[in-house]
């Protein structure tokens, strides 16, 4: 019941937030979709096109455009499909190299794209998870927290969600939250020992008694 009035406040609070920056960050209309790219099956001509044109490898690693500036590249895959997850990131690792709210070519500042996909796609645990790891990297933990939180809440089970989400909980020196992720994130074999050994070192971590 807590975690359904979590929700429905987390929701709230994005639907205000979102409607706010509407204008800032421009509407969702698009002369090609907007598509959801979790129906990629449905809409599989749609992405062909869109990414044999605006998000080949080249694009995709930040190398360089393809029809244009990377920017705009990632600007026009990401109006036709506001939610596609691997350019959202790419977009993030760009926005993380920027100096500047946006790169050459984009119509909107990079953390419009968020919000973009977030009024889009609400319930979209990828773009929760993305959001909350760009969140993190800038150092702004406490919104990082929120986004990670709810990827968890859509999706449980994820692995990498709940590491991430430990992650911040550790860095925030809330170690028992880190912990409870961070066994979450292992029980689903994910692989990468470093969260694990940093609560050892910390002495916040605790085995499970053998059976």
């Amino acid at each position: 019941m807590i975690d359904a009035a979590r929700s429905a406040l987390f929701v709230a609070l994005l639907s205000l937030s979102t409607s706010c920056a509407a204008s800032y960050c421009g509407d969702l209309e698009n002369a090609y979709g907007p598509f959801d790219y979790r129906e990629r099956a449905i809409h599989a001509d749609s992405l062909k096109l869109v990414e044999s044109a605006h998000f080949t490898p080249e694009v995709e690693k930040l190398i360089s455009g393809n029809r244009g500036a990377l920017g705009a590249d990632l600007d026009y895959t990401l109006r036709a499909f506001p939610n596609h997850p691997r350019a959202l990131t790419s977009m993030a690792r760009l926005a993380l190299r920027t100096k500047g709210s946006k790169s050459n070519g984009m119509k909107y500042s990079f953390e419009c794209y968020f919000n973009r996909a977030l009024r889009f796609q609400p319930d979209d645990p990828a773009v929760h998870a993305i959001y909350g790891g760009f969140l993190s990297k800038l150092g702004r933990l406490d919104e990082a927290i929120e986004h990670l939180s709810e990827a968890v809440r859509l999706q449980p089970n994820d692995a990498t969600s709940n590491y991430n989400l430990a992650l911040v909980y550790f860095d925030k020196k809330d170690y028992a939250k880190a912990r409870e992720h961070a066994k979450k994130a292992y029980e689903q074999d994910f692989p990468l020992p470093g969260l694990k050994n940093k609560l050892i070192q910390a002495g916040k971590w605790e085995e499970a008694p053998a059976k």
